[in-house]
């Protein structure tokens, strides 16, 4: 493998941009042609990020000092609501894998309610194809454009969506109980995420109205064939890395929740990152900690009629950076492992 395509990171200052860096440096097929920030443009990375000092990597840029010339492919891993007008100005040769919402939601309607303004780059969205490697690998294979996946959703979606498609679960009864590490909130500064805020302790958010809700519906609407609504409430844990998403479902009559943990060992028996766990075990977020591997479980309710699915995964990884990774070799045809080998770090 000598042939390599070029490759920029736009929003390289931030924890998914950083990641994308750790990650790409390992892989065979990519060099690292251009980073950009915007606060932190003119400095290097390791001023920005220490565990890189001594690793021969672009200074950061602005994004209008970028120079287009040579680049194959970007990834976007700049706050939602900035990736529409930055993304227009692409070269339309330049293959994209953005990470931030912009435009995970097909319907511009729905982008506009959840997100409070009209979508700038209606061309764009109509082309951008929605993420999940393991759901919709064809697709992305022959994407310009891909939607990565959010991790929240990542999470819910991956156990979720192949019960309904299986209609072994009643669309209109999923609770989604989500725990994340602080590093989903990103880098920026801010009062609620100070240490002395989160320590000690761990809070709800988002209650009734977090913008991750579209993107689930949208999920699983589309697996039901009909409107699903679900919900969903997430929570801060005074953690760095990591979701648990803890799903309670409904069975549809003459379904157990053995055969929920069958249809998901079966449907993900091939994948290499998505690991199904024996009946009954619990995951845990440290053992997929820095890794692209998603630890699912499956177990009785004492109620009778319902069962609880967990899932665990690390935000950063196959949350953000780690899938960006996974569906860009998916769009090259490569393997889809490539930079993406290593299990999780424990302890």
């Amino acid at each position: 493998m000598t042939d390599k395509i070029d490759v920029a990171i736009l929003g390289a200052s931030g924890y998914t941009g950083a990641e994308l860096v750790r990650m790409l440096l390992v892989h065979p097929r990519v060099r690292i042609a251009a980073l950009t920030a915007d606060r932190k443009a003119g400095s290097t990375m390791a001023e920005a990020f220490p565990q890189f000092y001594g690793i021969d990597l672009p200074r950061l840029v602005a994004i209008p000092e970028l120079d287009w010339d040579g680049i194959d492919l970007v990834f976007c891993a700049l706050p939602h609501a900035t990736t529409q007008e930055v993304l227009k100005a692409v070269p339309k040769r330049v293959r994209i894998v953005d990470l931030s919402a912009d435009f995970r939601l097909s319907d511009p309607a729905a982008y506009a309610y959840w997100y409070g303004h009209e979508h700038k780059a209606l061309e764009l969205q109509a082309e951008a194809v929605y993420g999940i490697t393991e759901l919709a690998r064809a697709e992305v294979a022959r994407a310009r454009l891909v939607a990565n996946p959010g991790c929240y959703t990542t999470c819910g979606q991956l156990p979720v969506i192949p019960l309904l498609e299986a209609k072994a679960i009643d669309p209109d009864e999923i609770v989604i109980d989500a725990k994340s590490g602080v590093s989903g909130a990103g880098r920026s500064a801010k009062e609620a995420n100070l240490f002395t805020e989160v320590s000690e302790g761990f809070h709800a958010y988002g209650v009734g109205h977090h913008r991750h809700m579209a993107e689930l519906e949208q999920g699983f609407s589309k697996a039901a064939g009909r409107p699903v609504v679900a919900s969903f409430t997430p929570h801060l844990v005074p953690m760095n890395r990591g979701i648990l998403s803890t799903i309670y479902v409904r069975l549809v009559s003459g379904r157990s929740a053995e055969d929920l943990h069958r249809i998901l060992a079966e449907r993900y028996a091939g994948e290499h990152f998505v690991k199904v766990l024996p009946f009954g075990a619990a995951p845990q977020t440290r053992h997929v900690r820095g890794s692209n591997f998603v630890q699912i479980g499956v177990a009785k309710d004492r109620r009778q009629g319902r069962a609880i699915i967990m899932c665990v995964l690390d935000n950063l990884v196959k949350g953000a950076s780690g899938h960006a990774i996974q569906n860009m070799n998916v769009m090259m045809g490569w393997p889809e492992t490539l930079a993406l080998e290593q299990v999780g770090l424990f302890p």
